[in-house]
């Protein structure tokens, strides 16, 4: 489960994934197969995945440990062919985040 906290130093990816609707659960699919690999690296926290409705965006939300562990799960062969298939038949908008605020219903 995404532990999202300002306590913490995890690195925190949101990656978008641009695709043709009738791609989408192909995308789904092949990105649920790479998490299942990759979540078995070192500094693996959590990983969140998410389909537009209208079709045309895939995101993912991961957490790692440290930017150290995911530079080195992008160097492990087991996640490079995921990627590379995942890049032909979608666009890939990367990016690494840190957490600057959380809000929670005010009870």
């Amino acid at each position: 489960m995404p532990l999202i906290s300002t306590d913490n130093n995890f690195l925190t990816l949101i990656n978008i994934f641009t695709v043709a609707p009738e791609n989408q659960q192909q995308l789904v699919d092949l990105l649920i197969a790479a998490t299942a690999d990759v979540q078995k690296i070192t500094g693996f926290i959590s990983a969140s995945l998410h389909r537009s409705i209208d079709g045309t965006k895939v995101t993912m939300y991961a957490q790692w440990k440290s930017i150290e562990d995911y530079q080195n799960m992008r160097a492990n062969p087991t996640a490079s062919p995921y990627l590379e298939k995942a890049l032909t038949i979608a666009k890939f908008e990367p990016g690494m985040y840190e957490v600057v605020e959380t809000f929670l219903p005010n009870d």
